[in-house]
């Protein structure tokens, strides 16, 4: 039941002491398998390497732009996002397997409201040697608790593609409740794009934070790093 103001009309709860948030920072996140870091452009050409190689052109086909075919391109992509004042964005840096210690993947907070304590993570590109891993499950837990438990936030957003089913899917996986679908809502490489929301709320967070930690332990997965117990928090 929701409460009602002296005009009889329906209105949200109270927000007991809400405040403005701080805005996210390139902090680096430090976790036990992979490190979140600041994006510079020093960790260009091992993005390159590990995102932009010729049979890589399947991890571009929902974003911005294609493929770039030369470490130029990809320099000239990845400068945007640093000088883009919207964006804070960071290298994924793997701590083991065959790309432990080189940037392997991309992501960004992005729709940063800290007026309402809003953000988003945004910008998601895991190279072959970060699908799929340990690695990139913590990258995604790394930042929720730094908005969550660091920051305040109320609110972490997800959003991809619809025709994304690998997206769509690790939204789902990772906790986040699908919210709707906004139609014709970007023009995406020449083609329409149609957007699904998915979030997950600082009272949900809790429980996902448990849920993404127990999955995390090294007691979950066994010498060859093959997990005992899925993570699957939303069906």
């Amino acid at each position: 039941m929701g409460a009602t103001n002296e005009h009889g009309q329906g209105v949200g709860e109270p927000v007991p002491g809400w405040e403005h948030r701080p805005r996210p920072e390139p902090v680096v996140l430090q976790g036990r398998y992979v490190a979140v870091e600041p994006l510079s452009s020093a960790r260009y050409a091992e993005l390159f390497a590990a995102t932009c190689g010729d049979g890589d052109a399947d991890l571009w086909t929902y974003r911005p732009i294609p493929r770039p075919a030369s470490l130029p391109e990809l320099w000239m992509h990845l400068a945007a996002h640093l000088d883009d004042p919207a964006l804070v964005t960071f290298a994924l840096v793997p701590l083991e397997g065959e790309a432990a210690g080189t940037a392997a993947g991309i992501a960004s907070y992005l729709r940063i409201e800290p007026a309402h304590g809003q953000v988003e993570v945004g910008g998601v590109l895991f190279g072959r040697a970060l699908q799929r891993t340990r690695a990139a499950t913590e990258a995604i837990h790394l930042m929720m608790r730094h908005a969550f438990d660091e920051l305040g936030y109320r609110r972490f957003e997800w959003k991809c593609d619809s025709r994304n089913e690998p997206s769509r899917r690790a939204a789902r996986r990772l906790g986040f409740v699908e919210e709707g679908r906004f139609r014709n809502h970007m023009v995406t490489q020449g083609r329409n794009r149609d957007t699904d929301w998915f979030s997950v709320i600082d009272t949900e967070w809790p429980a996902v934070r448990s849920a993404h930690e127990r999955w995390l332990d090294p007691a979950n997965f066994d010498d060859a790093g093959r997990q005992r117990r899925s993570l699957d928090l939303v069906g």
